[in-house]
């Protein structure tokens, strides 16, 4: 089961602290997940990463 955890806040510097809250924030909402609930979660967070990067080419296209 993946927890639903709240986001953990990050600094406008991104520390190394930061990187330290998201793992642990991480490890705490997959800590009881099974595999296929992970593969489920990685694939639904690329894909809106993928989202966002196909939205970000596509207005440097238009703009050039």
């Amino acid at each position: 089961m993946i927890h639903d955890i709240k986001k953990p806040e990050i600094s406008s510097n991104f520390v190394i602290d930061d990187i330290h809250k998201i793992r642990e924030w991480n490890y705490a909402r997959l800590k009881d997940a099974t595999t296929e609930e992970r593969i489920a979660d990685i694939k639904r967070r690329s894909d809106t990463a993928k989202a966002r990067m196909d939205k970000i080419r596509n207005l440097k296209q238009v703009s050039v």
